[in-house]
Order: structure tokens, then C-alpha cells, then sequence
């Protein structure tokens, strides 16, 4: 396991970048907020659904979901979207 280091939340968000690098040497890093621990940057290797599942098993599943006209249907999303 490798090493724990904390940085305060504005410092994460400047070195996020860095912090990325590090998590994928093995190195956790918890966030803070005010002196409190809020949030951990942690390796993905190990963390349960940190690997997207294929997508070809839905292959086909949405079939017809849109309708006849598709720019019709997105249209309709954009109008709710803009809401």
C-alpha cells in the first residue's frame, strides 16, 4: 500500500494533474475542506466498478426507443433541457 498524503481542497484542485499521477503509483491522497476530511483520491487498481463494463452485451437494446425521427426526439430533449 503505498503512502497517504492529505491536501486542502483548492491545493487538490490545482495539482490534480500531480495527484493523478501519484494515485496511479499506488499513492492515496484525502481532500480536505476546512481542516475535515471530505473526499479520498485513491488508486483505482482494487476499488469494485473502477472498470467500465463492455457495452456490446446492449448492443441493439435501444432499438426503436427514439422513434421514427430521432432529430425530432432531440429537439424535444433540447426544448426540455433549455427548461
Amino acid at each position: 500500500m503505498g503512502k497517504i498524503q492529505q491536501r486542502g481542497a483548492g491545493d487538490a484542485r490545482a495539482q490534480l494533474p500531480r495527484l493523478l499521477a501519484d494515485a496511479e503509483q499506488g499513492r492515496t491522497t484525502i481532500i480536505t475542506r476546512h481542516g475535515r476530511s471530505v473526499a479520498a483520491l485513491v488508486p483505482a487498481r482494487g476499488v469494485s466498478g473502477s472498470r467500465q463494463s463492455p457495452l456490446s452485451p446492449l448492443r441493439g437494446s435501444g432499438k426503436g426507443m427514439w422513434g421514427r425521427d430521432i432529430a425530432d426526439a432531440v429537439r424535444r430533449l433540447r426544448g426540455e433541457w433549455s427548461r
